[in-house]
Formats: C-alpha cells, sequence, structure tokens
C-alpha cells in the first residue's frame, strides 16, 4: 500500500514539475514578474525584446491608437513596413519623426555609424547607409502629403538608440555598435515609469537640436 501511494505521489509530483517548467518557460510567467518589478522600482519596463525586430507586433497595435507619436529612428526602415502602416492609414495623430542628417562631406555621426556596421556587415557602409536614409526620408515626406499633423526634423547625433514613443508606451531600442538595429535589444516602457520620462526628455533634446531638411539644390 505504501509503496502504491508513493508511486501515486512520484507521479503527480512529476506531473507537477513538468507543468511548472512548461509555465516558466512561457512568455506569461516571465513578463508578469518583470510587471511586478517594474512597479515595485519604478522603471515602467513592460517587457523586453531581445531582438527589436520581435517589438513590431506590439508597436503596431500601440501605434495603431496612439493619440500622438514622437520616433527617433538611425535609419528609418521601420517607417515603411508593417508596424508604421496603422498610423499612416487613416490616423489623425500628431506625429514628431527625427531622422538622421545626411553626410554632406563626412564628419558626421551617420557616418560613424555606416563605418561601424561595416566592421559585421561588409555589405555596409557609410555611403549606403546615407542612402538609405535618404529614401526613407523621401517616404514619410510623401506619407507628410496625406498628413498634415506630421513634423520631420534631421539630427546629427551619436547612433546609440532608437525611440518610437506614443501616450499610451514607449520603446527603447539600445544600438550594439556594430550590430544592426533590428539584431538589438529592445525595451517597452508603461508611461508611469521613470524611464518613460526620461525617454521623452531624450526626444525632446534631440528635436531642440535638430533642423528641417533643405532640398537637394540648397546643398550645392
Amino acid at each position: 500500500m505504501t509503496a502504491f501511494l508513493l508511486g501515486v505521489l512520484s507521479s503527480l509530483l512529476a506531473t507537477a514539475l513538468v507543468f511548472v517548467a512548461g509555465w516558466l518557460r512561457s512568455g506569461t510567467p516571465r513578463w508578469w514578474l518583470v510587471g511586478l518589478l517594474s512597479r515595485l522600482t519604478g522603471t515602467g519596463v513592460t517587457r523586453m525584446y531581445r531582438q527589436q525586430a520581435t517589438s513590431e507586433a506590439d508597436l503596431a497595435r500601440d501605434l495603431g491608437r496612439a493619440r500622438w507619436v514622437k520616433a527617433l529612428m538611425g535609419r528609418g526602415n521601420v517607417l515603411t513596413r508593417d508596424a508604421f502602416a496603422p498610423l499612416w492609414s487613416g490616423s489623425a495623430a500628431p506625429v514628431q519623426v527625427l531622422l538622421p542628417a545626411p553626410d554632406h562631406g563626412g564628419g558626421t555621426w551617420l557616418s560613424h555609424r555606416g563605418a561601424d556596421l561595416e566592421r559585421t556587415d561588409p555589405g555596409f557602409g557609410p555611403e549606403l547607409l546615407e542612402a538609405q536614409v535618404k529614401a526613407n526620408t523621401d517616404y514619410v515626406e510623401r506619407i507628410s502629403h496625406h498628413h498634415p499633423a506630421m513634423e520631420i526634423r534631421l539630427f546629427n547625433l551619436p547612433h546609440t538608440f532608437r525611440i518610437v514613443a506614443t501616450d499610451a508606451a514607449a520603446y527603447l531600442t539600445f544600438y550594439g555598435r556594430h550590430e544592426h538595429g533590428r539584431h538589438s535589444p529592445c525595451l517597452r516602457l508603461a508611461p508611469t515609469g521613470a524611464l518613460y520620462d526620461a525617454v521623452l526628455g531624450l526626444f525632446e533634446f534631440a528635436w531642440a537640436n535638430s533642423a528641417q531638411r533643405r532640398d537637394e539644390g540648397e546643398d550645392r
């Protein structure tokens, strides 16, 4: 009888351990714990994505219901992808977009970023990065013709992070020096945390030190 009970208890314990292990491996408990620590510490971190690319579904959801949007990009590729489609298709939310200033003559932070990426991606370099930024800037400017509440400005600051902020959340990516942004870690921040306020402060600083885009003819 004792052996039978021990066998039953062992089986139940094994089943329970498998269930708990599976629960811990899923995303739900991890993010529940992250949310709890966020409230206790006041940081406001609600989720961490190991790679920025995996955040785009959540980003699209937040952009789709945003009352306003502030975006500072290192290149701006995401502006042309599905994540921003909800914002471009009928939303009247005010949008501020900051993109890197072109590298006319060298010496800008955009050229430094291109050289850093070239070390791990041989197909890259300052000229190609500038061409991609220009193409994305052209794209956003065409969008602005149908989105009167949009403002676009150019910045020349170190390419160390990306910001996409709304009234409901902010997404902060820390760029690896020699990694593309899509491979870098990203945080989702709640508006009740200290990091959310810091991110908005960083954006406002960059916006205050940015400039409007000039026509190509003015640069000659």
